[in-house]
C-alpha cells in the first residue's frame, strides 16, 4: 500500500468528515471507495468503446433479421419508422471501402 498527500479544499474537507463519519467509516476509506468507483466508472467507459470499435452494425443487422416476427412486450417497441427500415434494408450490404456500408436508424425521442 502507497501513501497519499492530498490537499484538500476547507469545506471539501469538512464535507469529507461528515460524511465518513455518517457511513461510519474513516475518511481513508472513504476517499478510497470514491476513487475506485470513479475508475470504474471511467473503465467501464473505455471498455465498452473498445467493445463498440469491435461490432459491426451490418452483422447485428443480419442477426436483428433472424429473429422472428412477434409482438414485443410493452415498453419494447420501436417506432414504425425503425422497424420498417430495419426490414426494407437489403439482404447484402453495398460494400465501400472494403467495409459493409450500414444504416444508422434514428430513434425518436
Amino acid at each position: 500500500m502507497s501513501a497519499l498527500s492530498l490537499r484538500l479544499p476547507d469545506s471539501l474537507h469538512r464535507k469529507v468528515r461528515e460524511l465518513a463519519e455518517r457511513e461510519d467509516v474513516s475518511i481513508n476509506q472513504l476517499i478510497a471507495t470514491a476513487v475506485a468507483e470513479k475508475m470504474s466508472a471511467l473503465l467501464t467507459v473505455d471498455y465498452i468503446e473498445q467493445r463498440a470499435k469491435r461490432g459491426s452494425g451490418a452483422h447485428f443487422l443480419s442477426v436483428l433479421r433472424r429473429v422472428r416476427d412477434a409482438t414485443p412486450l410493452p415498453g419494447d417497441e420501436w417506432p414504425v419508422s425503425d422497424a420498417a427500415a430495419v426490414r426494407e434494408r437489403p439482404k447484402a450490404p453495398y460494400a465501400r471501402k472494403g467495409r459493409p456500408k450500414t444504416a444508422r436508424l434514428k430513434r425518436k425521442a
